[in-house]
Protein backbone atom coordinates (compact mmCIF):
# COMPACT_ATOMS: atom_id res chain seq x y z
CA UNK A 1 0.00 0.00 0.00
CA UNK A 2 3.01 2.28 0.09
CA UNK A 3 3.18 2.35 3.90
CA UNK A 4 6.38 1.57 5.77
CA UNK A 5 7.20 -2.02 6.69
CA UNK A 6 9.91 -3.77 8.69
CA UNK A 7 12.23 -5.33 6.12
CA UNK A 8 13.34 -7.89 5.40
CA UNK A 9 10.21 -9.90 6.14
CA UNK A 10 11.09 -13.47 7.11
CA UNK A 11 8.96 -16.61 6.80
CA UNK A 12 7.37 -18.14 9.90
CA UNK A 13 6.19 -21.64 8.97
CA UNK A 14 9.14 -23.65 10.37
CA UNK A 15 8.71 -24.08 14.16
CA UNK A 16 12.33 -25.11 14.68
CA UNK A 17 13.40 -21.88 13.03
CA UNK A 18 10.94 -19.86 15.15
CA UNK A 19 12.30 -21.42 18.33
CA UNK A 20 15.83 -20.57 17.17
CA UNK A 21 15.16 -16.88 16.45
CA UNK A 22 13.21 -16.41 19.70
CA UNK A 23 16.26 -17.56 21.66
CA UNK A 24 19.21 -16.50 19.49
CA UNK A 25 17.94 -13.24 17.94
CA UNK A 26 15.04 -12.08 20.14
CA UNK A 27 15.47 -8.44 19.06
CA UNK A 28 14.71 -9.33 15.44
CA UNK A 29 11.22 -10.83 15.93
CA UNK A 30 9.56 -7.85 14.22
CA UNK A 31 10.97 -9.16 10.94
CA UNK A 32 8.92 -12.37 11.16
CA UNK A 33 5.74 -12.82 9.19
CA UNK A 34 2.82 -13.07 11.61
CA UNK A 35 1.26 -15.91 9.61
CA UNK A 36 0.70 -19.17 11.45
CA UNK A 37 2.08 -22.27 9.80
CA UNK A 38 -0.26 -23.88 7.22
CA UNK A 39 -1.45 -26.79 9.37
CA UNK A 40 -2.34 -24.54 12.33
CA UNK A 41 -4.21 -22.22 9.95
CA UNK A 42 -6.14 -25.25 8.70
CA UNK A 43 -6.88 -26.36 12.26
CA UNK A 44 -8.18 -22.90 13.14
CA UNK A 45 -10.45 -22.94 10.07
CA UNK A 46 -11.67 -26.49 10.78
CA UNK A 47 -12.77 -25.42 14.27
CA UNK A 48 -14.47 -22.24 13.02
CA UNK A 49 -15.47 -22.19 9.34
CA UNK A 50 -15.92 -25.96 8.94
CA UNK A 51 -17.58 -26.29 12.35
CA UNK A 52 -20.05 -23.59 11.35
CA UNK A 53 -20.70 -25.29 7.98
CA UNK A 54 -21.37 -28.68 9.56
CA UNK A 55 -23.12 -27.30 12.68
CA UNK A 56 -20.55 -29.07 14.88
CA UNK A 57 -19.42 -27.91 18.30
CA UNK A 58 -15.66 -27.21 17.96
CA UNK A 59 -15.20 -28.76 21.41
CA UNK A 60 -16.18 -32.09 19.84
CA UNK A 61 -13.58 -31.82 17.09
CA UNK A 62 -10.13 -33.40 17.28
CA UNK A 63 -7.64 -32.23 14.65
CA UNK A 64 -4.60 -34.38 13.86
CA UNK A 65 -1.83 -33.19 11.53
CA UNK A 66 0.47 -35.60 9.68
CA UNK A 67 3.80 -33.81 9.52
CA UNK A 68 7.40 -34.45 8.43
CA UNK A 69 8.53 -32.42 11.42
CA UNK A 70 9.02 -33.33 15.09
CA UNK A 71 9.05 -29.63 16.06
CA UNK A 72 5.38 -29.41 15.06
CA UNK A 73 4.63 -31.40 18.23
CA UNK A 74 5.99 -28.47 20.24
CA UNK A 75 4.39 -25.86 18.01
CA UNK A 76 0.81 -26.99 18.65
CA UNK A 77 1.10 -26.53 22.43
CA UNK A 78 2.26 -22.92 22.16
CA UNK A 79 -0.49 -20.81 23.79
CA UNK A 80 -0.54 -18.59 20.68
CA UNK A 81 -1.86 -21.54 18.67
CA UNK A 82 -5.29 -21.44 20.33
CA UNK A 83 -8.59 -19.74 19.56
CA UNK A 84 -11.49 -19.50 22.00
CA UNK A 85 -9.65 -21.70 24.47
CA UNK A 86 -9.20 -24.55 21.98
CA UNK A 87 -5.97 -25.67 20.38
CA UNK A 88 -5.94 -25.20 16.61
CA UNK A 89 -4.39 -28.68 16.30
CA UNK A 90 -4.83 -31.34 18.97
CA UNK A 91 -2.12 -33.82 17.97
CA UNK A 92 0.73 -34.27 15.51
CA UNK A 93 1.87 -37.57 14.04
CA UNK A 94 5.07 -37.64 12.02
CA UNK A 95 5.16 -39.32 8.63
CA UNK A 96 7.39 -42.02 10.14
CA UNK A 97 4.90 -42.66 12.95
CA UNK A 98 2.05 -42.91 10.44
CA UNK A 99 4.05 -45.34 8.29
CA UNK A 100 4.66 -47.52 11.36
CA UNK A 101 0.93 -47.50 12.18
CA UNK A 102 0.04 -48.44 8.58
CA UNK A 103 2.44 -51.40 8.70
CA UNK A 104 1.21 -52.53 12.11
CA UNK A 105 -2.38 -52.44 10.82
CA UNK A 106 -1.42 -54.67 7.88
CA UNK A 107 -2.54 -52.12 5.28
CA UNK A 108 -1.10 -52.65 1.78
CA UNK A 109 -0.62 -48.92 1.28
CA UNK A 110 1.19 -49.09 -2.07
CA UNK A 111 -1.73 -50.88 -3.73
CA UNK A 112 -4.53 -48.72 -2.31
CA UNK A 113 -6.59 -46.83 -4.89
CA UNK A 114 -5.91 -43.13 -5.13
CA UNK A 115 -8.60 -40.84 -3.75
CA UNK A 116 -9.13 -37.14 -3.19
CA UNK A 117 -9.35 -35.11 0.00
CA UNK A 118 -12.80 -33.99 1.10
CA UNK A 119 -13.95 -30.47 0.31
CA UNK A 120 -14.44 -27.64 1.17
CA UNK A 121 -10.92 -27.69 2.61
CA UNK A 122 -9.44 -30.48 0.51
CA UNK A 123 -8.41 -28.74 -2.72
CA UNK A 124 -4.77 -27.65 -2.80
CA UNK A 125 -2.57 -25.98 -5.38
CA UNK A 126 0.88 -26.82 -6.68
CA UNK A 127 2.08 -23.86 -4.66
CA UNK A 128 0.98 -25.75 -1.54
CA UNK A 129 2.95 -28.85 -2.58
CA UNK A 130 6.26 -27.03 -2.91
CA UNK A 131 6.07 -25.70 0.67
CA UNK A 132 7.79 -28.98 1.59
CA UNK A 133 11.11 -28.15 -0.06
CA UNK A 134 13.60 -25.35 0.50
CA UNK A 135 12.71 -22.38 -1.70
CA UNK A 136 9.14 -23.56 -2.10
CA UNK A 137 7.52 -21.14 0.33
CA UNK A 138 9.30 -18.24 -1.36
CA UNK A 139 8.30 -19.44 -4.81
CA UNK A 140 4.68 -19.97 -3.78
CA UNK A 141 4.53 -16.44 -2.37
CA UNK A 142 6.16 -14.93 -5.46
CA UNK A 143 3.75 -16.68 -7.83
CA UNK A 144 0.92 -14.82 -6.15
CA UNK A 145 2.55 -11.51 -5.21
CA UNK A 146 4.19 -10.91 -8.59
CA UNK A 147 0.93 -11.58 -10.42
CA UNK A 148 -1.10 -9.34 -8.09
CA UNK A 149 1.42 -6.50 -8.41
CA UNK A 150 2.04 -6.70 -12.18
CA UNK A 151 -1.01 -8.51 -13.56
CA UNK A 152 1.37 -10.99 -15.21
CA UNK A 153 2.66 -14.46 -14.41
CA UNK A 154 5.99 -14.88 -12.66
CA UNK A 155 8.53 -14.79 -15.56
CA UNK A 156 10.26 -18.12 -14.96
CA UNK A 157 9.98 -21.38 -16.90
CA UNK A 158 7.29 -23.61 -15.37
CA UNK A 159 6.90 -20.89 -12.68
CA UNK A 160 10.04 -22.16 -10.93
CA UNK A 161 12.35 -19.45 -9.57
CA UNK A 162 15.42 -21.40 -10.66
CA UNK A 163 18.07 -19.44 -8.66
CA UNK A 164 16.44 -20.61 -5.42
CA UNK A 165 15.92 -24.27 -6.41
CA UNK A 166 18.37 -26.76 -4.89
CA UNK A 167 20.32 -27.42 -1.71
CA UNK A 168 22.95 -24.67 -1.54
CA UNK A 169 23.18 -23.20 1.96
CA UNK A 170 22.11 -19.69 0.92
CA UNK A 171 20.44 -18.98 -2.43
CA UNK A 172 19.62 -15.48 -3.68
CA UNK A 173 17.67 -13.93 -6.54
CA UNK A 174 16.58 -10.54 -7.81
CA UNK A 175 13.21 -9.94 -9.45
CA UNK A 176 12.60 -6.56 -11.14
CA UNK A 177 9.14 -5.03 -11.00
CA UNK A 178 8.23 -3.28 -14.26
CA UNK A 179 4.92 -1.75 -15.36
CA UNK A 180 2.90 -2.78 -12.28
CA UNK A 181 -0.86 -2.33 -12.10
CA UNK A 182 -2.13 1.09 -11.06
CA UNK A 183 -2.52 0.22 -7.37
CA UNK A 184 1.17 -0.68 -7.13
CA UNK A 185 2.71 2.03 -9.34
CA UNK A 186 4.94 3.03 -6.44
CA UNK A 187 6.84 -0.24 -6.97
CA UNK A 188 7.70 0.50 -10.62
CA UNK A 189 11.42 0.02 -11.15
CA UNK A 190 12.00 -1.67 -7.80
CA UNK A 191 14.11 -4.83 -7.82
CA UNK A 192 12.94 -7.32 -5.20
CA UNK A 193 15.87 -9.05 -3.53
CA UNK A 194 15.25 -12.43 -1.92
CA UNK A 195 17.27 -15.00 -0.01
CA UNK A 196 16.53 -18.62 0.89
CA UNK A 197 18.29 -20.83 3.40
CA UNK A 198 17.68 -24.19 5.05
CA UNK A 199 19.48 -25.34 8.15
CA UNK A 200 20.20 -22.98 11.01
CA UNK A 201 23.82 -22.25 10.04
CA UNK A 202 22.61 -20.29 7.02
CA UNK A 203 19.90 -18.67 9.11
CA UNK A 204 22.53 -17.46 11.57
CA UNK A 205 24.54 -15.82 8.77
CA UNK A 206 21.48 -14.02 7.38
CA UNK A 207 20.27 -12.93 10.83
CA UNK A 208 23.67 -11.47 11.67
CA UNK A 209 23.26 -9.21 8.63
CA UNK A 210 19.75 -8.27 9.74
CA UNK A 211 20.90 -7.51 13.28
CA UNK A 212 23.67 -5.23 11.98
CA UNK A 213 21.25 -3.42 9.65
CA UNK A 214 23.24 -4.68 6.67
CA UNK A 215 20.76 -7.09 5.06
CA UNK A 216 20.18 -6.25 1.37
CA UNK A 217 17.04 -8.40 1.12
CA UNK A 218 13.33 -7.66 1.09
CA UNK A 219 12.15 -11.22 1.75
CA UNK A 220 13.94 -14.17 3.37
CA UNK A 221 12.80 -17.80 3.61
CA UNK A 222 14.23 -19.91 6.43
CA UNK A 223 13.66 -23.63 6.96
CA UNK A 224 15.10 -25.26 10.08
CA UNK A 225 16.00 -28.53 8.34
CA UNK A 226 18.58 -28.78 5.50
CA UNK A 227 16.61 -29.11 2.28
CA UNK A 228 13.36 -28.11 3.96
CA UNK A 229 10.56 -30.29 5.31
CA UNK A 230 11.54 -33.18 3.03
CA UNK A 231 14.42 -33.71 5.49
CA UNK A 232 12.34 -33.20 8.62
CA UNK A 233 13.09 -35.08 11.83
CA UNK A 234 9.89 -37.10 11.47
CA UNK A 235 10.58 -38.32 7.94
CA UNK A 236 11.44 -41.94 6.99
CA UNK A 237 15.11 -42.72 7.52
CA UNK A 238 17.71 -42.40 6.17
CA UNK A 239 17.69 -38.95 4.59
CA UNK A 240 20.75 -39.15 2.35
CA UNK A 241 21.57 -36.48 -0.27
CA UNK A 242 20.30 -38.88 -2.96
CA UNK A 243 16.99 -39.46 -1.18
CA UNK A 244 16.63 -35.74 -0.52
CA UNK A 245 17.11 -35.03 -4.24
CA UNK A 246 14.48 -37.62 -5.20
CA UNK A 247 12.02 -36.08 -2.74
CA UNK A 248 12.65 -32.63 -4.22
CA UNK A 249 12.06 -33.94 -7.74
CA UNK A 250 8.86 -35.70 -6.66
CA UNK A 251 7.47 -32.53 -5.09
CA UNK A 252 8.15 -30.41 -8.18
CA UNK A 253 6.65 -33.13 -10.39
CA UNK A 254 3.51 -33.09 -8.23
CA UNK A 255 3.33 -29.31 -8.56
CA UNK A 256 3.83 -29.33 -12.33
CA UNK A 257 1.15 -31.99 -12.76
CA UNK A 258 -1.59 -29.82 -11.27
CA UNK A 259 -3.85 -27.48 -13.21
CA UNK A 260 -4.04 -25.21 -10.17
CA UNK A 261 -0.55 -23.93 -9.35
CA UNK A 262 -1.13 -20.60 -7.59
CA UNK A 263 -2.56 -20.17 -4.10
CA UNK A 264 -4.74 -17.17 -4.97
CA UNK A 265 -6.57 -19.15 -7.67
CA UNK A 266 -7.84 -21.85 -5.29
CA UNK A 267 -11.63 -21.55 -5.54
CA UNK A 268 -12.18 -22.74 -1.98
CA UNK A 269 -9.74 -20.21 -0.54
CA UNK A 270 -11.57 -17.50 -2.48
CA UNK A 271 -14.87 -18.82 -1.13
CA UNK A 272 -13.63 -18.90 2.49
CA UNK A 273 -12.64 -15.25 2.26
CA UNK A 274 -15.91 -14.29 0.61
CA UNK A 275 -18.18 -16.19 3.01
CA UNK A 276 -16.26 -16.17 6.26
CA UNK A 277 -13.04 -14.16 6.54
CA UNK A 278 -14.38 -11.35 4.29
CA UNK A 279 -10.97 -10.10 3.11
CA UNK A 280 -7.23 -10.60 3.66
CA UNK A 281 -6.06 -9.00 6.90
CA UNK A 282 -9.62 -8.65 8.20
CA UNK A 283 -10.08 -8.80 11.97
CA UNK A 284 -11.32 -12.39 11.74
CA UNK A 285 -8.47 -13.42 9.44
CA UNK A 286 -5.94 -11.90 11.81
CA UNK A 287 -7.53 -13.60 14.82
CA UNK A 288 -7.58 -17.06 13.24
CA UNK A 289 -4.61 -17.11 10.87
CA UNK A 290 -1.96 -14.94 12.53
CA UNK A 291 0.18 -15.24 15.63
CA UNK A 292 2.86 -13.47 17.68
CA UNK A 293 6.24 -14.40 19.13
CA UNK A 294 8.08 -14.28 22.45
CA UNK A 295 11.51 -12.89 23.26
CA UNK A 296 13.15 -15.80 25.07
CA UNK A 297 16.86 -15.01 25.04
CA UNK A 298 19.78 -17.39 25.37
CA UNK A 299 19.23 -20.65 27.27
CA UNK A 300 22.12 -19.93 29.63
CA UNK A 301 20.34 -16.81 30.88
CA UNK A 302 17.78 -19.09 32.51
CA UNK A 303 20.46 -21.37 33.97
CA UNK A 304 22.14 -18.36 35.57
CA UNK A 305 19.02 -17.27 37.46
Amino acid sequence: TGNEATLPIITSCSPGWIKFIEHAFPEELDHLSTCKSPHTMLGALVKSYYAQKTKTDPKNMFVVSIMPCTAKKYEIVRPEMENNGLRNVDAVLTTRELARMIKEAGIDFVNLEDSKFDNPLGLSSGAADIFGVTGGVMEAALRTVYEIVTGRELPFEKLHVTPIVGFDQIKVAEIPIQNPVEEYKFLDGVTIKIAVTSGLSGAHILLEEVAKGESPYHFIEVMGCPGGCISGGGQPRPTTPEIRQKRLQAIYKEDEGKELRKSHENEYIIKIYKEFLKKPNSHKAHDLLHTHYTKRGKFNQYLAQ
